[in-house]
This record gives C-alpha cells, sequence and structure tokens, in this order.
C-alpha cells in the first residue's frame, strides 16, 4: 500500500505544508508509510511544457499511479487552489487518481476561500476518476498560527479534523486476510 502526500504550495514553508505534515503526523500513528511529493521541487519548465521525457516529472506521475492513498495540500489563493497543482493534476491520466482514495488540504486567508475545495478542486479530482472521498480539511490562517520560533503550530479545532480525516483513510483501506478472517 502506497500512500502519497503532494504539497502544492510554491513556497518550502507554508501554512498548508504544516496542514500536510500534522496529517502526515496522524496517518503514521495509524501504522501507515508514506512519501512526499514536493510540486515547487520538481523543473518548472517540465511542468508547464508537459515535458513527459523529463525523468523528475516521470518519477513524480508514477508515485501517483502506485499511490493507493493521495493526500493533496494546498493554498487557496484567490478562491482557487495553487497553480502549481492545477498544473501537475493536468498532467496525470484522464483516470489518474481511479481506485484512490483523496483527501484534500487547504489552508487560505479567511473563510471566504472554503469553498474553493468543492467547487474548484472536487470536479477535478471527480474527472481524473477519484470516487472516494476523504472530509476535506480547510484551515483559515488564524487556525495555523507562527510561534517564537518560527514554526507553524496547527489549532486544536483543526488537529481534531485532521485526526477524524486520518481515521477515514485509515477505515478505506483495505484490511489484511488475517485481520479479516479473525475480525
Amino acid at each position: 500500500m502506497s500512500l502519497l502526500l503532494i504539497a502544492a504550495s510554491p513556497s518550502s514553508r507554508s501554512r498548508s505544508g504544516a496542514l500536510l505534515g500534522a496529517a502526515a503526523e496522524r496517518l503514521q500513528h495509524l501504522g501507515q508509510p508514506t512519501q512526499t511529493l514536493r510540486l515547487r521541487e520538481l523543473p518548472a519548465e517540465a511542468l508547464l511544457h508537459a515535458n513527459f521525457g523529463d525523468a523528475a516529472l516521470q518519477q513524480a506521475l508514477q508515485a501517483v499511479a502506485q499511490a493507493r492513498v493521495v493526500v493533496l495540500a494546498t493554498p487557496i489563493y484567490k478562491a482557487a487552489y495553487s497553480g502549481l497543482l492545477k498544473v501537475f493534476l493536468d498532467l496525470l491520466p484522464q483516470d489518474g487518481l481511479k481506485d484512490k482514495t483523496v483527501w484534500s488540504l487547504a489552508s487560505g486567508g479567511s473563510l471566504a476561500h472554503l469553498l474553493a475545495l468543492d467547487y474548484a478542486l472536487l470536479p477535478v479530482l471527480s474527472s481524473l476518476g477519484a470516487r472516494t472521498q476523504i472530509d476535506s480539511v480547510f484551515a483559515i490562517d488564524a487556525q495555523i498560527t507562527v510561534g517564537a520560533d518560527g514554526e507553524y503550530r496547527i489549532g486544536d479545532e483543526v488537529a481534531r479534523r485532521l485526526s477524524l480525516g486520518a481515521a477515514q483513510v485509515f477505515d478505506r483501506l483495505p484490511q489484511p486476510a488475517a485481520v479479516l478472517a479473525h475480525g
């Protein structure tokens, strides 16, 4: 089983990255190994020109193809998910998320951006074949604060929703045969 975390912020440190890190911690507590794909580290020219011959881009697309669960974390800018994520999703095959569980995480400046997940991102994920969606987690800036040490801190309400989402991921994972036989 493969669990792929996709960081879609163009910044190396971001609130959406902090959300993804907190989600990863909760998923690791459930015993699930994770792999992280940072879209900002992919070659910009290969992304923009859809250069499928680029080795890094091939590796990123293969990681999505092999994943059973995909967790996407994006900032919301101007009521839409990041352009970096859009460019990457456009490179996936039409059924690139078929039979995958997808969990979307996002951060934005205010609650006015909350619906960007449902009205902008969800239709794209559905068109790529994603049928199993975990309840999205959206957090405003005030819910992910920056401490005196410069580290992001996830607020209690967001942490609770991340734990619930991680439990939903676990519930959708195939159970080992031994568990099913004795369960």
